[in-house]
């Protein structure tokens, strides 16, 4: 049971946390989604939309987060 509630208070924060850069991103006006290299197709019939290097960004970060906070819980 010890294990399930750290789990679910790491998930938790990791929540918060992903809100929190969600505002701070939309607050200053960074253009995820809108970054070189993402591939946006228009037609006549419809659209299709990739963010590979806003993909490839937040998996880095994300990666980093995720590992300085599994470094820490494994102290």
């Amino acid at each position: 049971m010890d294990n399930l509630s750290r789990t679910l208070m790491l998930a938790g924060i990791v929540i918060f946390l992903l809100g929190a850069a969600i505002f701070v991103v939309n607050k200053f006006g960074l253009p995820l989604g809108r970054l070189p290299g993402d591939i946006r197709i228009e037609g006549q019939n419809g659209s299709f939309y990739f963010p590979v290097t806003t993909s490839i960004l937040v998996s880095v970060v994300l990666s980093l987060v995720l590992n300085l906070i599994g470094r820490f819980f494994n102290k």
